[in-house]
């Protein structure tokens, strides 16, 4: 149920063998994300139980389910800021109630993230997906 661009990053992954690599491009996909303007960067936005700050403003349009999810983000730590992105890659454009279907856990397992994460940016990410997930919740109604 993942995205195109998903796929495309976990395809990349598959031809990446050295996690040195695969963390450089996690990062750069953080770098070409269009940034979280300061405005943004408020405490309704911010993501707890992250060691780093992490800001994740939804950008939703329609109503209820079939409405499209979409969200900007934003954080002050590089490798971060590429796990924002991969999060981006696999949640935006679906609708709220693909969002509410995918399993996150199993798409994200695909990249091997969690062998290679530190146990901090392991919760980091699992608190960036509960609150896409509450965020798509909340939209659905």
């Amino acid at each position: 149920m993942a995205s195109e661009r998903f796929e495309e990053i976990a395809e990349t992954f598959e031809f990446l063998d050295d996690w040195e690599d695969r963390y450089r491009h996690v990062i750069e996909l953080g770098k070409a994300m269009e940034p979280l303007p300061e405005a943004m960067r408020v405490p309704a936005t911010k993501v707890d139980g992250c060691a780093s700050q992490v800001w994740i403003m939804p950008r939703i349009e329609g109503q209820g389910p079939e409405a499209r999810f979409d969200f900007q983000g934003e954080s002050d730590a590089m490798i971060v800021r590429g796990l924002i992105a991969v999060l981006h890659a696999l949640y935006a454009g679906l609708s709220i109630a693909e969002v509410l279907a995918v399993d996150p856990r199993a798409e994200l397992a695909r990249l091997g993230l969690n062998d290679h994460l530190s146990a901090q940016r392991s919760n980091g990410l699992r608190a960036m997906v509960e609150r896409i997930h509450l965020l798509a919740a909340e939209a659905r109604g």
